[in-house]
């Protein structure tokens, strides 16, 4: 099945965006799992940053991010979007050569609230962006991370539309309540 029809059928088209992306993100955890799309994975499975690979031309800059649409429940989303990474100016594929926004979070969804959609999107740079106003948010707060929009950022910054994506679900396991512990440092 094409990304393009998951991407509907788990309604993140229009959810999150208005058109999905047509490459498939490559994206493995330190705990050996791989991200298939729509499969789900538990938040001790995703605690670690991933790493994430696509077909990169190499003298080009992405940015990468990561959202969850259902926060605090997907019935009742008042924090739509709750973004968990967020890098931009990634040069070619190297990680290490970009500038971090938001520092990755892994998922913790609230106890009774289900499954949640963890989103990954990749969108293809024009030029080098001045991300110098976007706050840089560490990955011990939840702080300034609800209420954002990947498609209003991809507008601001003239990112188009996504050309790489990805993404699981996951609902509430026992490492939830250690993740909160750490976001309140």
């Amino acid at each position: 099945m094409s990304i393009q029809t998951l991407f509907k059928q788990h309604c993140i088209v229009p959810d999150v965006l208005t058109t999905a992306p047509t490459e498939l993100l490559d994206i493995q955890y330190q705990s050996g799992v791989c991200v298939e799309m729509g499969k789900e994975l538990t938040p001790t499975q995703v605690k670690e940053k991933p790493i994430v690979k696509w077909t990169a031309k190499e003298s080009e800059y992405y940015t990468l991010a990561m959202v969850d649409p259902d926060a605090p429940s997907r019935e009742n989303p008042k924090f739509r979007e709750w973004h968990h990474w967020l890098v931009g100016n990634i040069y070619g594929s190297n990680m290490n050569k970009s500038e971090v926004l938001s520092d990755y979070i892994g998922s913790g969804p609230p106890k009774g609230t289900g499954l949640h959609r963890y989103v990954f999107l990749l969108y293809k740079q024009t030029e080098r962006c001045d991300f110098s106003k976007v706050p840089k948010l560490p990955n011990n707060s939840g702080d300034k991370r609800g209420k954002f929009s990947i498609a209003k950022f991809a507008q601001q910054f003239k990112l188009g539309i996504p050309v790489a994506g990805n993404f699981y679900v996951a609902k509430y396991d026992d490492y939830v309540p250690k993740l909160y512990s750490k976001l309140k440092g």
